[in-house]
């Protein structure tokens, strides 16, 4: 992993799926939302529990590949959002969600596609957090968050074995 990654942050799938669910009890009050735009990969899954609790039907994805496992990379859109979507209100009353915001790179392409619609993320970083409008919890800048579709069940020592290895 990269030197800048100071700090470890592992999420299980019952740990994401209630952050994502605290995340809808957040947005329920800054709708209604039209639709949902899931930033792929990361805020499908976010999206499609968000999408359930609040009842949104219609759910689109813009795909934008930015990482490459552990390291950031340049900033492609593989898949824009449908002109459906953006409307003559360029995204107004559109929901869009992501799985976290790092450096806010990946979330500054989607505001520009979507500039009136409703950023959310489970997660954010400093850097990326003015970019979103909602977000559940906050880590420092320096952590790598390790979402559950990206890990498997292994051993992990305790924290104090690591410090003096």
């Amino acid at each position: 992993m990269d030197e800048k990654w100071q700090k470890s942050f592992p999420v299980s799938w019952d740990q994401f799926h209630r952050d994502a669910r605290a995340l809808a009890w957040r947005l329920s009050a800054a709708g209604p939302f039209s639709a949902v735009v899931a930033i792929t990969r990361g805020g499908l899954v976010p999206a499609a529990i968000v999408a359930r609790e609040l009842g949104i039907r219609v759910i689109e994805s813009v795909c934008v590949a930015s990482y490459d496992y552990d390291k950031q990379g340049e900033i492609t859109v593989l898949k824009g959002v449908s002109e459906a979507i953006v409307g003559p209100d360029k995204g107004a009353g559109v929901l869009i969600v992501d799985d976290l915001v790092d450096t806010g790179a990946t979330a500054k392409v989607v505001r520009e596609m979507l500039p009136k619609a409703h950023f959310a993320t489970v997660y954010a970083k400093p850097q990326g957090r003015p970019l979103v409008d909602t977000f559940v919890t906050e880590v420092s800048q320096d952590t790598w968050i390790y979402l559950p579709w990206d890990m498997g069940l292994q051993f992990s020592p305790p924290i104090g074995e690591r410090a003096t290895a």
